[in-house]
C-alpha cells in the first residue's frame, strides 16, 4: 500500500515551516558520535525547527557505503529522538533518499520503517540517464512513499534538468513538494514555472534550497497566465543545509518573513538586508570560493564552535575546512550576532 502524507501534515508543509539537513556527529576516530547525534536532533526540535531531513547530503552520502553501514542507524536514531520528545505539534521527518532505481525503492522502504514522513529524492549521480528514466525512478519511489524533490546544484554532484523535465516531475502523483536547490536564478524559475503549469500546482509546496538565496526566495511570489486565468506560487519554506546551524535564529527570521507576508510586504526591505548578511555568513559556511569544498566541515565548525560536535571531522578524510575557512566563520558570528543563537545554544546546553 502506497503511504500518503497524513492530513495534517500536509497542511503543516503547505503552510511552510523549516526544515534544517541533519548532521552527522563523529568521534576524532571517524566512528559515529551517537550521544552528540541525538543531542543534534533534540537541539533542531528544541530550536523551533518544524522538521528535520537526515540521510541528506550534510549527513555524509559516504553513509551508505557497506564498510561504513550508518544510513539505518541515522535514521533510526532521530527517529527514536523525535519519538521520545513526544512533541504537542507536527514534525515532519525526511529521509534521504539516493541511488539508482533499486536502491532508492529500498531506502524509502527503509524509511518506512523507521516512520519517516516523505523521501528527499536525490538526483545527484545519475549523469547518464535519460530525463525518462530518471522520471520512472520518481514514480517508482512516488509508489512508495511521499516525494520531496530535489533539484541539486551541479557543482556537487546534480545536473540541469529542462523545463520538460519539472512539468512532467509535478504531474507525478505523491509527489508533495520540491525542494529547489539549483543555486540559480533561471533553473529556479524553471521549476516554478512548471509547477505553475502543473495540473498538480496546488498540491505541490515549493521548498527554497538556495542557500545563497534564502530570504529573497522565501519573500519573492511568481505569477504565470496559465489558460487565461493567474496562477501565482511562492517558496513557503526551507529545507536547507545553511538551517543546520544557527537554527533557532532562522526559526525566528523565518517568522519575520510570514509576518511580512501576512502584512503586505511591510518591512520586506529590512529582510532583503538581513537576507545580504545571511547570503554572507553562508559563504563562510558553505565555501564557494573553493567549490564548496568546505561545505560540511563548515557546518561541524559553527556546531563544534558552540559545544554541539566535538570536532569538524567528516567520513571522508580529504574533507576538511578551506584554507582561511574558519576565520571567515568568525568574522560572519562577530559581524552579524543577531543571526546567530549562542544564547539559546548556551540555554540548551546547560
Amino acid at each position: 500500500m502506497v503511504q500518503q502524507l497524513k492530513p495534517e501534515l500536509k497542511k503543516f508543509l503547505d503552510g511552510g515551516t523549516v526544515i534544517p539537513a541533519h548532521p552527522l556527529a563523529l568521534t576524532a576516530e571517524r566512528k559515529l558520535d551517537e550521544v552528540r547525534q541525538r543531542q543534534l536532533t533534540r537541539y533542531y526540535m528544541a530550536a523551533g525547527a518544524g522538521g528535520i531531513a537526515v540521510g541528506v547530503h550534510s549527513t555524509q552520502f559516504e553513509i551508505r557505503e557497506p564498510k561504513i553501514n550508518l544510513y539505518d542507524t541515522v535514521l533510526r536514531l532521530a527517529a527514536e529522538e523525535v519519538e521520545k520528545a513526544a512533541l504537542e505539534r507536527p514534525f515532519i521527518k525526511v529521509a534521504g533518499i539516493c541511488g539508482p532505481t533499486a536502491q532508492a525503492v529500498t531506502e524509502a522502504e527503509t524509511a518506512l520503517r523507521y516512520g519517516y514522513d516523505m523521501g528527499l529524492l536525490s538526483m545527484g549521480g545519475l549523469q547518464g540517464w535519460t530525463e525518462t528514466a530518471i522520471l520512472d525512478r520518481v514514480k517508482a519511489v512516488a509508489a512508495v512513499m511521499p516525494v520531496f524533490g530535489f533539484y541539486l546544484q551541479p557543482s556537487v554532484g546534480g545536473r540541469i534538468f529542462s523545463y520538460d523535465f519539472w512539468l512532467q516531475f509535478a504531474e507525478i502523483e505523491n509527489v508533495e513538494a520540491i525542494k529547489v536547490a539549483s543555486f540559480n536564478r533561471y533553473q529556479t524559475l524553471d521549476v516554478v514555472r512548471a509547477v505553475c503549469h502543473s495540473s498538480r500546482t496546488d498540491k505541490i509546496a515549493l521548498y527554497t534550497g538556495n542557500d545563497d538565496n534564502i530570504v529573497a526566495d522565501l519573500l519573492t511570489s511568481y505569477e504565470f497566465e496559465v489558460g487565461g486565468k493567474k496562477v501565482k506560487k511562492e517558496f513557503i519554506g526551507g529545507l536547507l543545509g545553511h538551517w543546520a546551524v544557527w537554527t533557532n535564529a532562522a526559526v525566528r527570521l523565518f517568522e519575520e518573513v510570514k509576518a511580512c507576508k501576512r502584512n503586505g510586504d511591510q518591512n520586506a526591505a529590512t529582510l532583503l538586508n538581513k537576507g545580504v548578511q545571511v547570503t554572507d555568513m553562508n559563504a563562510a559556511i558553505f565555501d564557494p570560493s573553493h567549490s564548496f569544498h568546505g561545505c560540511i566541515p563548515g557546518i561541524h565548525e559553527v556546531l563544534r564552535k558552540q559545544g554541539l560536535m566535538e570536532g569538524t571531522w567528516c567520513l571522508n578524510p580529504e574533507e576538511q575546512l578551506s584554507e582561511g575557512q574558519a576565520a571567515e566563520i568568525e568574522r560572519v558570528c562577530a559581524a552579524y550576532p543577531d543571526l546567530t543563537d549562542e544564547g539559546f545554544v548556551k540555554k540548551f546546553l546547560g
